[in-house]
């Protein structure tokens, strides 16, 4: 089963969810500003996706963070994993786990592309 992990009002999300559903495709939903996000998760995201694909840094909550607070959460993993689960707005979304592996952000080709 798919697995979907974002916040439930954001524009991206609800697209994914139209397309998801266009598809007939099952999913689950986490939503990590109500149910967080553990750093187990983030340390295997930020492995095979990336931080510069996980870190939304064009959002308004990075842009909002000082010019330390930014430095520090870049200085490494364990710091930007604590500025991640701190303030899940930072995280780019949605973030769409499959079994091939992730989707960050939305891409109307890919997710038309999705088979269950």
């Amino acid at each position: 089963m798919l697995k979907i992990y974002g916040i439930k009002n954001c524009n991206s999300m609800k697209k994914a969810f139209d397309a998801l559903q266009a598809k007939g495709l099952s999913y689950e939903f986490h939503d990590y500003k109500k149910q967080g996000i553990d750093a187990d998760t983030l340390k295997i995201w930020l492995k095979e996706i990336g931080q510069d694909t996980v870190l939304n840094k064009k959002g308004t909550t990075w842009k909002k963070l000082s010019e330390d607070e930014q430095a520090r959460a870049l200085s490494s993993e364990d710091h930007l994993i604590e500025a991640l689960i701190a303030q899940p707005s930072l995280i780019k979304r949605p973030v769409l786990q499959t079994s091939k592996g992730f989707l960050v952000g939305f891409d109307e080709t890919a997710y038309q592309n999705l088979n269950a």
